[in-house]
């Protein structure tokens, strides 16, 4: 049985759980009540941070899942994913409109990524 290793462990959630070669991160969202260009750098900078405390790169992600406060904003913050996310290698991802955590946020994303 493989062990569950947690990171960055909070009362309320983990940023990081790790169960043998899967890492899941929290969703992650970017300053509150900038634009959703530099939301959506924000919150693939904490990706990438994440992901190397957990031992992994962007090269590994398996799936994203991206929440919009608003789909008018879906142009947007592609510009920013799409220079981001390495060539040949994105993952399987979903986007949708949600009511986030704050209204002042624009953007959540939730990755799963291989070690």
């Amino acid at each position: 049985m493989s062990n569950i290793e947690r990171i960055q462990v909070g009362d309320r959630m983990s940023q990081i759980v790790i169960h043998g070669d899967t890492i899941y991160l929290a969703g992650q969202v970017g300053e509150p009540g900038t634009s959703v260009e530099n939301q959506t750098r924000d919150c693939l900078d904490n990706v990438d941070e994440l992901l190397a405390e957990a031992g992994s790169d962007k090269s590994r992600i398996l799936s994203a899942t991206i929440w919009l406060a608003d789909m008018t904003d879906f142009d947007e913050m592609n510009a920013v994913w799409d220079a981001w996310v390495p060539k040949g290698l994105a993952p399987a991802r979903a986007c949708g409109e949600a009511k986030l955590a704050l209204p002042e946020f624009a953007i959540e994303v939730m990755i799963v990524a291989a070690k």
